[in-house]
């Protein structure tokens, strides 16, 4: 089963609608047992860091999501919901789930923020999820970047006047800044390869 994280806000149904576009079922998991129960976990995010991670507390999903991690359970974030999984968020100064060692900070440039529509992803590094991807266009919607402490989970990066991490990736773990439920046939075929990665069975 895979599970879309519900903490009150998220493009849920935008993401739910992809995935049966692969013909892949997703439920909306509000609890922590709800999120116990999934075989994959997909966290849409959208807003800003601190009511979001006030929601996640709130519901118990915070610790749930970090233990679900730590199990190896095949993991999705979405804007928001990569850069919730960083220690710290210099929008509204939130503490996030710390999962992943790192800030997330304002993009420094001098482009136009929010960095909205379509752009590409570069510099690629293997991961099953991201495979045969690299110089494709997805949609971007955010000022916000995520700047890990450890080059080795950056999986790929994107320019806004300036390079920024677009993707990142560590074992089970996957995140992407960009919107891959608003990408068109590249973002279908980013979600049907979490899918494959994550051995989740296609609805008959």
């Amino acid at each position: 089963m895979i599970a879309l994280i519900d903490y009150g806000a998220g493009n849920l149904r935008s993401v739910q609608n992809a995935l049966a576009r692969l013909n892949a079922r997703a439920t909306i998991a509000a609890t922590p047992e709800e999120l116990a129960r999934a075989g994959a976990i997909i966290f849409p995010g959208v807003g800003a860091a601190a009511p979001a991670m006030a929601s996640l507390r709130d519901r118990g999903l915070d610790q749930a999501v970090i233990a679900a991690i730590r199990d190896g359970v095949p993991f999705l974030g979405i804007c928001l919901g990569m850069q919730l999984l960083f220690e710290w968020s210099a929008e509204d100064g939130a503490a996030c789930l710390g999962i992943l060692p790192g800030t997330v900070e304002r993009l420094n440039t001098r482009e136009k923020l929010p960095h909205v529509g379509w752009n590409t992803l570069e510099h690629v590094r293997p991961h099953p999820v991201l495979e045969g991807i690299e110089g494709e266009a997805f949609y971007f919607v955010h000022s916000y970047v995520v700047l890990p402490r450890h080059p080795a989970v950056v999986a790929g990066e994107t320019t806004h006047g300036v390079p920024f991490v677009s993707a990142i990736a560590r074992q089970g773990l996957v995140g992407v800044q960009f919107h891959p439920e608003r990408s068109g046939t590249a973002g279908l075929r980013l979600l049907e390869k979490f899918l494959r990665f994550a051995k989740v069975e296609a609805a008959a």
